[in-house]
């Protein structure tokens, strides 16, 4: 090749390596509001109320023990396809027949097979999440992180803006398009089809993909061993300490059900930490191991619980909010909340991206979560003020074949305002926060290592559902969305603390 075509090419790789990270962060969002606040939407639409919405958010729970099973995905390469394209098109595929399956249940005519079913749509989606973050982290050299994080977040927020915003414009029995929420699920399920469809024939392979030097055998028993403890641990909490709790605590039934998961974690991850050591789960003791080698591992953990949880707090009941306490109309929260809003979030996460490149990865943080923070006071002046305080504007009627508003549609200034401000900040802060995450990553144990750091990065977004809940019933809703605000602080503080090794991240990917 001639030197003159050289740089081309590369520019061309970049370009066709940023297009890629662009449809696998479609391919990752569009199944989190399926069991997140699209499926509040439809819950809320059945009439099941709060307390039991917010204990319903547990079916995210896959998405923070995911990292129990990545190491098997780091380890085991599957034929044709190679160890990353053949897992991500098996996902998908399983997405597609679950989300299905979804579509055939009733909510309120069968709750609990509807939650389960709620929950291996999650536990596919949390596997897909896995090897997209190893890939991705695999894939973008040091340079192309930051950009790279930012079309993450804009293929991200576009499927949240088909699933959740989309949803409910099409669900609008008067404004939209009348579709049924089980409908909705089976236009999904051949989204994920596509989504397989591109998987197999566009991402180009890894070259040269450092991989795990351990004993497969150890690493299958060691799984199995791993489930059984979790599963000892759940039956235990279920038939023993939840009656216990409920019986001490039978005028508290929501508080009794809280302090019982709470009891749960704390049974069940000692018992699945010593089954893993006990059967040599290798390839995840040693990406465990590997990520705790360097200086300020575990406060860096815990960093990243806090980082989002004031933000997770606002966000876990934000739709039964807007549709229940607030009274707005769900194609106005479609239009505001998930259409427009959404697109404020790509925009955010687009100048959080440009803004890295001037502030680094410290102070972008920084700066981010301070208005990540001040973000959340602007439910609690909604909850407070209610509707009509600010003028509004009027959306036209529509008809784009994908979605239509049958008549135009008002829309409170107040709440927009809200939102444009809440997902602006939320843009900028998740760009920041998965650029964060991938400096943090070995490559020869990348599925692990990023599936134990998001995994603690949702810990907020899916553990506050019920305690949100319980607190929104008892305290009101402009007293919770102060608590959302107090609670952004102590990761501000720990920010401040962690300058000096967070500032050390910015270098090339560790392979050691």
């Amino acid at each position: 090749m001639s030197p003159p075509s050289r740089p081309l090419a590369q520019r061309l790789a970049a370009w066709h390596r940023l297009l890629v990270v662009t449809l696998l962060g479609f391919a990752s969002g569009l199944p989190l509001a399926l069991t997140g606040q699209a499926m509040q939407a439809w819950l809320s639409m059945a009439g099941l109320d709060v307390a039991t919405i917010g204990f319903l958010s547990l079916v995210g729970l896959p998405y923070t023990f995911k990292f129990l099973w990545a190491p098997l995905m780091d380890r085991f390469e599957l034929p044709w396809l190679g160890r990353r394209r053949g897992w991500l098109v098996i996902t998908q595929l399983a997405l597609a027949g679950t989300l299905l399956a979804m579509a055939a249940t009733s909510p309120t005519d069968a709750t609990r097979a509807f939650a389960l079913l709620a929950v291996a749509v999650a536990f596919v989606s949390a596997s897909q999440d896995v090897v997209i973050d190893a890939y991705r982290t695999d894939l973008l050299p040091v340079a192309e992180r930051g950009l790279g994080s930012s079309l993450n977040v804009l293929g991200y927020r576009l499927a949240m803006i088909v699933s959740g915003g989309l949803a409910l414009i099409w669900t609008d029995p008067t404004q939209g398009g009348g579709w049924s929420w089980p409908e909705v699920y089976r236009f999904m399920a051949g989204v994920m089809v596509a989504a397989a469809v591109v998987s197999a024939l566009l991402l180009p392979r890894l070259a040269h993909a450092a991989r795990p030097h351990t004993d497969a055998r150890h690493d299958l028993i060691g799984f199995f061993a791993l489930v059984v403890a979790v599963a000892a641990g759940v039956l235990l909490t279920d038939r023993v300490v939840a009656p216990l709790l409920r019986a001490l605590l039978p005028g508290a039934p929501r508080w009794a059900d809280l302090l019982a998961l709470l009891a749960g974690i704390a049974i069940t991850l000692p018992l699945a930490a010593f089954a893993a050591r006990r059967a040599r789960f290798e390839t995840l003791l040693s990406g465990l191991a590997n990520y705790f080698a360097q200086p300020g591992a575990a406060a860096f953990l815990a960093f990243i619980v806090l980082y989002k949880l004031g933000d997770a707090f606002a966000g876990s009941l934000m739709t039964p909010f807007l549709l229940k306490s607030m009274a707005f109309a769900p194609a106005e929260v479609g239009v505001v909340n998930k259409v427009i809003g959404l697109w404020l979030t790509i925009a955010g996460a687009l100048v959080g991206g440009a803004l890295m490149l001037k502030l680094g990865l410290w102070r972008a943080l920084l700066a981010f979560g301070v208005l990540q923070m001040a973000s959340n006071l602007g439910f609690w002046w909604l909850a407070v003020n209610g509707k009509g305080v600010l003028p509004g504007i009027v959306i036209p009627a529509f008809d784009w074949g994908f979605v239509k508003l049958a008549a135009a549609t008002p829309v409170d200034g107040g709440l927009l305002m809200v939102i444009a401000f809440e997902n602006l900040s939320g843009g900028m802060g998740t760009a920041a926060f998965v650029a964060f995450l991938m400096s943090l990553c070995n490559q020869r144990f990348t599925a692990t290592q990023f599936a134990l750091l998001s995994a603690f990065a949702s810990v907020g977004r899916v553990w506050v559902g019920p305690l949100a809940g319980v607190l929104a019933e008892a305290i009101g809703w402009p007293s919770f969305f102060l608590i959302s605000t107090l609670a952004a602080l102590p990761a501000l503080w720990m920010l401040w603390w962690l300058r000096a090794p967070l500032r050390a991240l910015e270098a090339g990917p560790k392979t050691p």
